[in-house]
Order: C-alpha cells, then structure tokens, then sequence
C-alpha cells in the first residue's frame, strides 16, 4: 500500500525552522489504529496527521493525530499546519479559507490566509482551559527538571496545571539562564510530573530572546515519544489560563506571543489571544504560519 504525505514546518514563516509535521492524506482511510501508531514512529516527529473522510457534508475532513507513542484528542501544531495543507491543495480564486476538522475533541474551525508571505492560519480552542489539580512541591519539580528549588516561580507565578482536553504542568523559572539548563532527571522526572498523568511540562520565564515576544517557553513529553517539542499549540491554548490567573488581566481581549524551540535550533512563535469577560476567561485562539517542505509516497 502507498500513502501520499506532505511535511510542513509549523509556527514559522519559513522552512527548516518552527515545528515539522507529517500528515498522511490519501490512503489513510484504509490504516487501522495500529498501523497509524506504526507510521508516526516512522516519522518520528512530534506528531503525525492522517487524513480521513468526513461523514458531515459542510466539514473538510476528519483528522487523527499520533506522537510517536500515543494518540492525541487534540494538538495545535496538527491542527494549524494541516488547515493550510487543505486550504492550499483546495485552493479556489479565494485568498481565504474556513477549514473544519472533526478532531477527537469535537469540531475545529480554522480561518487559513493564504495571501502576503507564508500561510498563516488561526483557530478558538475547541475547550476553554480550566485548572487540573496540584503539582508537588517545588524542591520535587526542580529536581525533575535539574534546577535549583530558587529557579522555580518568578513574580507571583507559581507552578500549576491546566488541561483543555490535553493537561500540562506549567513551571515559572527565573530566567533564560535557567530555562536553558532544564531537562527532565530522570527518576526526579517520573515522581514529579509523570503520576501526575500529564502530557507534558511547559517550561516558561518572561526573559525573551525577543522584544516582540510574551514568554519563552519549552516543553518536554518524554512518556509521549517527544523529549522535546519545538511548538506546543495545545499547551498555549491551557497556557492561556495560567496567564489570565497569574497575570489578573481585566476584560477585554489580550494578545501574547510565545517564542519556543530556541534551544532546539528550531525557533518558533505562537499568538496567543486571549478573551476575558466578566472576570472570566471566554475564548482561547490560536494563530501561526504554516509552510510546506516535502512531500512523497510511503509504502507499506
């Protein structure tokens, strides 16, 4: 059996930076779960996207998404770079798109520009981030992560968990010094976050290696294949309500940009928008560029 696949880099305007993706396209429908999990080794990226078809008339396709240990219900970096795959492979007179995707978590509907530069393509989260219990003391969380319990928590930022169908740690550290030095310690890694049954740990401090950005940010997700990941969407959709918690912002709507995959060589930046109403958090979009660099057949 041959499968056509495309590669993109995600949350970067241009190649051989930001995030890479696989998604399988034609040929998917005939992969079991298991066959799919096997693929996404293969790849051994991030995650791997397979393609399927859509049993709704007025949506564009059915995405399932894989690491390479594990099926997600939802991923951001998935969900950007596949949109403006479909969105340029469809490509009509129209310099924009609405591309929906049924999603395990429930329906996506992304907005693709494809006009001006590179793609660039934008989403609301399918679920508003919400708290998800506690994390162990600090002393546990830095020795997980190979740093001193004083590099743990910056102005009044505390470590804390957040899901939005995918749960995440989120750990404040000091400085861009600090971040740098982080790495899951194993077996520290495994008492600290890994009973926790988080995805992953979102490391992040407000030193930036850039005057435009928010946050700097990386994420590791051993148990999941990835010991690190360039770009995390879905962890910026529950990052959103670590900042709406830390940061009090008042109603309104609230832009942040994250840069991430610095120490990987594969910087990225994700916008973060962030809509607050009645003292609550209302909505969580995505944004980010998208571009193609490979495609091909694979045969199994």
């Amino acid at each position: 059996m041959q499968l056509t696949y495309y590669t993109l880099d995600v949350f970067t305007d241009r190649r051989l930076a930001g995030n890479p993706l696989a998604v399988v396209t034609d040929g998917a429908e005939h992969l079991d779960t298991a066959a799919m999990q096997a693929v996404a080794r293969e790849f051994n990226l991030s995650e791997t996207v397979f393609v399927l078809p859509t049993e709704k008339p007025a949506h564009s396709a059915k995405v399932r998404i894989f690491t390479p240990a594990r099926e997600l219900p939802f991923a951001g970096h998935p969900t950007i770079g596949t949109a403006i795959l479909l969105a340029e492979l469809r490509a009509s007179a129209s310099d924009e798109a609405l591309i929906v995707l049924d999603q395990q978590i429930g329906t996506v509907r992304v907005g693709v520009r494809l006009r001006g530069g590179a793609p660039y393509a934008e989403f609301d989260a399918p679920k508003v981030p919400v708290e998800a219990g506690l994390l162990p003391p600090s002393e546990r969380l830095a020795a997980g992560l190979g740093l001193l319990p004083s590099e743990i928590g910056f102005e009044n930022h505390k470590p804390s968990c957040f899901a939005a169908g995918n749960a995440f740690a989120f750990v404040p550290v000091t400085s861009l010094d600090a971040i740098a030095r982080a790495a899951p310690q194993m077996p520290h890694w495994t008492q600290a976050f890994e009973e926790q049954g988080l995805i992953g740990v979102f490391v992040y401090t407000r030193q930036c290696q850039h005057n435009t950005s928010s946050f700097h940010a990386r994420m590791f997700a051993p148990s999941s294949g990835v010991p690190e990941d360039p770009a995390t969407g879905s962890a910026a959709v529950c990052f959103a309500g670590v900042v709406k918690h830390f940061d009090t912002l008042p109603d309104g709507m609230h832009r942040r940009v994250i840069e991430q995959g610095y120490e990987m060589n594969r910087p990225s930046e994700i916008t973060v928008t962030i809509d607050v109403g009645q003292g609550k958090l209302n909505n969580v979009r995505i944004g980010g560029h998208a571009v193609r660099v490979a495609e091909g057949r694979l045969t199994i």
